[in-house]
């Protein structure tokens, strides 16, 4: 992908290819992501790797669209469960999900909004916000990546998911920690940049800072120091709390703050990302898996 960046005003065909709601799962943007930054955005090769999109059977009987990535040889690979930005399964989720293969996981992203709406389709972060996201509720959630561990579970031998761990970025972070809490069976969690405190509603009546008590696996939390939609106020309160709960997965949790860095930093296909900050979570985040028996 060439040029600097990739937005409406391009050619028809080129954003064809990058946004729309007709691509495989993981292949495009959402129409609310522009500019692309091309010059800085990670693309994996699928060399070495089986990736692509699947069909995962809910709890409720419906179908629900998942991007699966594992290593082309071997089997029982360790476990890991990529929860998807504010956007969605795009282009970037997708390629996370390649960068766990390529290190030797099985890893797997549900759309997790598939029953609210389709996030490629919104022009915009605030129409997206209130078209789709406030409407998706932290059970359904839930029951849907126990959905996703189960197919994991179920596919060929590939996935050992006795070796759980679940990462995720932005929206998808906060989920980490709720998903900690909810699945006696996550041995870690990676949360990148997760909201730790909001105001609850009834589709989301708790914080990740009301939980700490409950966590399975320890969690690492990354966060940006200048980030201005998660105060550092909350991740000072959240650090706290998992120092002062008797629970040994939240003694064990461990937050690190990278100083003047903004929100998003590891998504490299936009303004934030912060190339340094972003490579030492990558690095951070591999070995908090290995050394908490996801491997």
């Amino acid at each position: 992908m060439d040029g600097d960046n990739i937005s409406f005003d391009d050619s028809v065909s080129r954003r064809r290819a990058l946004f729309g709601t007709t691509a495989a799962l993981g292949s495009a943007f959402a129409l609310s992501v522009q500019p692309v930054q091309a010059q800085t955005m990670i693309v994996t090769p699928g060399d070495g790797i089986v990736t692509g999109e699947v069909s995962i059977r809910t709890r409720d009987g419906k179908q629900m669209r998942g991007y699966r990535a594992y290593p082309a040889t071997g089997s029982r690979f360790g476990t890991i469960l990529v929860t998807q930005e504010i956007f969605g399964v795009h282009v970037h989720i997708a390629d996370m999900c390649r960068r766990f293969a390529k290190a030797g996981y099985y890893a797997i992203a549900p759309e997790l909004y598939f029953r609210q709406g389709d996030p490629q389709n919104e022009a915009d972060i605030a129409s997206l916000q209130k078209n789709i996201v406030m409407k998706v509720p932290d059970a359904q959630v839930m029951s849907d990546l126990d959905s996703t561990v189960a197919f994991a579970a179920a596919d060929g031998g590939k996935a050992d998911t006795t070796k759980l761990g679940i990462t995720g970025f932005c929206w998808g972070g906060r989920i980490v920690w709720m998903y900690d809490a909810h699945n006696p069976a996550v041995k870690a969690g990676v949360a990148w940049y997760g909201p730790l405190v909001k105001d609850a509603t009834p589709l989301s009546p708790t914080n990740p800072i009301d939980i700490v008590n409950q966590l399975h696996g320890p969690v690492q939390g990354l966060y940006g120091g200048a980030d201005t939609g998660i105060s550092q106020d909350s991740v000072n309160k959240m650090t706290a709390a998992l120092k002062a709960s008797s629970n040994p997965a939240a003694q064990k949790s461990q937050i690190k703050v990278y100083p003047d860095t903004p929100h998003a930093f590891n998504a490299d296909y936009r303004p934030s990302y912060r190339k340094a900050a972003a490579d030492d979570g990558w690095k951070l985040c591999l070995a908090w898996f290995k050394a908490n028996g996801v491997v």
